[in-house]
């Protein structure tokens, strides 16, 4: 008669030598000597018919068990060795950390916030309106009458019966004097729409700053005090500004405001049609017209307003000749700003 088994023993064993398995080769090892065909859980198996009748059944079920308990084990310990060594291989704590890759701000962004800057920094507010607009705040209010000839100076998107994409960010200016009486003192940037031919200097959709003031006494000079005060700020010393008479349907009277080209030095490049000059924004006295719509008494309020493209501003700022860069999104052009 055969030997009894002691299936305790053996597993408590098993189980200390599974736990000393640090490789494959140790797992291996176990494997073949628990597990495998030949090894010892096997051989008590084969063994069952040596055994008295009473015995067989209760060291086979305890044999079964032990097996499928260091199965379950055996695979538990693989896997975590495993991970371990994946681990280890893929994540070395001594690198160096890597760098996450962040986006910035577009440079017509960054160049909005500093004319935003300068001009909070002058006591104006900001305020905004909608892009999609009526003929009544968009023309109308500003003193342009149905069949004014300087609508013909703006190529306008119209939408739907009286809606229109904004020509200028100038309606703001009418929304904010009906909500507010004087001393009022806006900026209002924005989107702006004109139907032009996309060229170097030109496109459909540009970004224009619109700056009012209304108050008792306020004079021409103040307007240009404002204006050279900004253009020294923001281009530095060397800008050279130029005021010339021009005509404005919501200003009297009115100017254009040009600045020596700093790409060429004024020498004469295809930005500034080779003249050294480039026109950046229109201003002017607003028209007694444009307070009586808003119910303003003009007798008592003056004020002045002005108009400057973004885009021109950004072009002049960072020597840029072509306007068509800022909406192509070439990652090459951007990351420059």
């Amino acid at each position: 008669m055969a030997d009894v088994p002691d299936i305790d023993r053996l597993t408590a064993q098993a189980a200390a030598e599974l736990e000393r398995a640090e490789d494959q080769q140790a797992l291996d090892g176990f494997k073949s000597r628990w597990l495998g065909r030949k090894g010892e859980l096997s051989l008590i198996l084969r063994g069952l018919k040596d055994l008295a009748p009473e015995q067989r059944r209760e060291i086979g079920v305890a044999a079964n068990q032990a097996r499928e308990k260091l199965q379950a084990a055996y695979d538990q310990r693989k896997g975590a060795l495993e991970q371990n060594k994946a681990v280890a291989v893929d994540l070395d704590y001594t690198l160096p950390g890597r760098t996450v890759p962040r986006g910035g701000l577009h440079v017509l962004t960054q160049v909005t916030d500093e004319i935003v800057r300068i001009f909070y920094g002058m006591g104006f507010e900001v305020a905004d309106g909608p892009e999609i607009e009526t003929d009544y705040y968009n023309f109308t209010a500003l003193n342009f009458p149905p069949d004014h000839p300087a609508r013909d100076m703006q190529d306008t998107f119209f939408v739907e019966g009286d809606y229109l994409l904004r020509t200028h960010t100038s309606p703001v200016q009418i929304r904010v004097f009906e909500k507010r009486r004087p001393p009022v003192r806006i900026l209002a940037p924005g989107r702006s729409y004109r139907n032009e031919a996309i060229n170097a200097r030109s496109y459909c959709m540009f970004h224009q700053v619109e700056g009012f003031y209304a108050a008792a006494d306020v004079s021409f000079a103040d307007l240009k005090g404002v204006l050279v005060g900004f253009a020294e700020q923001f281009f530095g010393a060397e800008a050279k500004l130029r005021f010339r008479p021009s005509f404005f349907p919501f200003t009297e009277p009115s100017t254009e405001v040009d600045i020596s080209c700093l790409l060429c030095g004024g020498k004469g490049c295809r930005l500034c049609k080779y003249e050294g000059w480039l026109e950046i924004l229109g201003a002017g006295m607003i028209d007694p017209e444009v307070f009586r719509a808003v119910n303003y008494d003009p007798e008592r309020i003056s004020g002045f307003a002005f108009g400057m493209g973004i885009e021109r501003l950004a072009m002049m700022k960072y020597r840029i000749d072509d306007i068509r860069l800022f909406f192509e999104n070439d990652l090459r052009f951007l990351a420059q700003f």
